[in-house]
């Protein structure tokens, strides 16, 4: 197939649009490289990989990349809230007007795998998993946009949407602020975190099983299509404190400390089931002490300069 990936030089991006190119796949990128990230120079010897520099607003270049595009993967984002509550109106013009563009420009009969996020569920209920089917409270404006940008996904029709967990793990285009590499790259170079609200809970996937839910979406897309799926790691439903503990298995000096006064600035509290997209057949492969472990190893090559999204 011949596939569209707005923002494919990003921390996703950079792992899908070569497993894209291993399957096979033609893939055209369309990326403003906001990070001056060089993550994807190791693809290029792929003669089905294309490159385009520019913006996902510019209609007339997003009406030139999607000619002949059987599937259309709209990665481009500001990803995260503080990144968001700091342009509110760059967030919205990228993270929804954007999609709009797309969807109005796009073919009837052209695919599109939307990743959002399942912070959309904002504050769960203790104890109860949140399904596709529960109502969307988002706290942050970023977890509000990808919100509206799904719900237009999902109306436009030929889509269908995935709700990705807290993404964690290595990438060419490293991101550092994300909770899971943020906890383990403290264990492993400061030696100890301080927990604001330890108790509060979320889900977890690794970047690579992400980039597996996009080709099983792809490949199973007739019967998948015109829904969201929530994407994670069952047995991964854990508090802070909880994954804390779970690096501490494997950086033993790790010295965690809950704050008893403060909250965090993210408010998301919730558990997550996964049961409808496993229903389809798919299952991530990545563990997260195996993520873990790999952060360990890959955090003797980062550093956290250049390394985040703010």
């Amino acid at each position: 197939m011949r596939i569209l990936v707005t923002g494919g030089a990003g921390y996703i991006g950079s792992v899908l649009v070569p497993t894209l190119l291993q399957e096979g796949h033609e893939v055209l990128v369309l990326d403003n490289f906001m990070y001056h990230q060089t993550s994807l120079l190791d693809c290029c010897h792929h003669a089905g990989l294309s490159i385009v520099r520019g913006d996902v607003r510019d209609r007339s270049l997003l009406t030139d990349c999607l000619k002949g595009m059987d599937a259309i993967f709209p990665l481009a984002c500001l990803t995260g809230a503080p990144l968001c509550d700091r342009d509110p109106l760059e967030a919205r013009s990228v993270n929804l007007e954007a999609i709009r563009l797309l969807l109005d420009l796009r073919g009837s009969s052209q695919r599109v795998i939307f990743p959002t996020t399942n912070s959309g569920y904002g504050i769960g209920r203790e104890g109860i998993h949140c399904t596709e089917e529960d109502p969307l409270r988002p706290v942050s404006l970023y977890g509000r946009l990808k919100v509206e940008a799904e719900k237009a996904v999902l109306e436009a029709g030929n889509g269908l949407t995935l709700r990705l967990a807290t993404a964690f793990g290595i990438s060419p285009r490293m991101r550092l602020d994300l909770l899971v590499n943020d906890f383990v790259y403290r264990a492993v170079n400061d030696g100890f975190v301080v927990l604001f609200q330890g108790h509060f809970k979320r889900n977890y996937i690794h970047v690579r099983d992400i980039a597996q839910a996009f080709l099983h979406g792809l490949e199973h897309f007739d019967s998948m299509k015109g829904k969201p799926y929530n994407v994670g790691l069952s047995d991964a439903n854990l508090s802070k404190a909880e994954l804390c503990q779970e690096i501490k298995k494997q950086v033993p000096h790790f010295y965690v400390a809950e704050a008893e006064i403060g909250q965090d600035p993210d408010q998301r509290n919730y558990i997550v089931s996964n049961a409808r997209i496993e229903r389809t057949g798919f299952r991530p492969k990545v563990s997260l002490e195996a993520g873990i472990a790999e952060l360990i190893r890959g955090y003797r090559i980062v550093y956290r300069n250049g390394h985040a999204n703010v």
